[in-house]
């Protein structure tokens, strides 16, 4: 009987050693809880909330423990850029072309019977209320297409290093980071995939509200609330109108 092979990775290994280097140089406090919820063998998608450009990185990191590597789906943008394109496609992520999302939908279906662990940001675009924006179901479509669990994952703290609208600080040190991985949500068939979505939109934000509840950090002075959500004392806009 056929079974697919993966192939031998050269990039990926080399990018985590670099990412936890980093890390490490920064004293940054990871803190990872619930990462067995993630399969050490199989297929998953692991749909996670989208605050900083860091949180492919992050995400990547829960899966460690399992000993899986997770192929991001990211925009094709980044694919085509001269620096990070053979990083990309090195690290066998898959490009999101909205202009034909049907064979991005059809790769990650692929790779996720083949085994692989593949890593979704169903709000499509970073938050900049730091709140869980409205999902697009496709994290969903996936998993339900694929039969493979589908897994929430949410991380907070990377968008003080780096975010939408504001200045890198990717020299800042000691910041924390909490990640938290849930239950697989079950599929069950006759659901609609706008119903799950909503579920799994309800999903993140509990794990959400915990990370942040759980936030070592306060705020240095009111100039220092832009990284919290308006809900918890911040200046973060509302989820209205960082909409607009």
């Amino acid at each position: 009987m056929f079974r697919y092979r993966l192939p031998m990775e050269l990039v990926y290994p080399p990018v985590i050693v670099l990412a936890k280097t980093m890390f490490r140089a920064l004293d940054m406090r990871i803190e990872i809880d619930g990462a067995e919820h993630i399969p050490t063998d199989g297929g998953a998608v692991l749909a996670s909330n989208h605050v900083s450009y860091l949180d492919f990185t992050l995400c990547g990191l829960a899966a460690q423990p399992s000993k899986r590597l997770v192929r991001f789906m990211a925009k094709k943008q980044v694919f085509d850029h001269k620096i990070s394109g053979p990083l990309m496609r090195g690290m066998r992520h898959i490009p999101v072309d909205r202009d034909a999302g049907a064979a991005s939908f059809r790769a990650a279906t692929n790779a996720l019977k083949n085994g692989e662990v593949v890593g979704v940001f169903p709000e499509a675009t970073i938050s900049e209320s730091f709140t869980v924006k409205e999902l697009k179901s496709g994290a969903v479509r996936l998993a339900r297409t694929a039969k493979v669990p589908l897994i929430p994952i949410v991380v907070w703290g990377p968008h003080r290093l780096w975010t939408k609208g504001r200045k890198k600080e990717l020299t800042k040190r000691h910041v924390p980071v909490i990640i938290k991985v849930g239950e697989a949500i079950e599929i069950p068939k006759g659901v609609s995939p706008d119903a799950l979505t909503v579920t799994l939109r309800e999903r993140l934000s509990e794990l959400l509200d915990a990370a942040q509840k759980a936030y070592p950090d306060k705020p240095a002075g009111p100039d220092d609330r832009w990284w919290l959500p308006a809900h918890m004392g911040g200046t973060a806009p509302l989820p209205e109108a960082a909409a607009v």
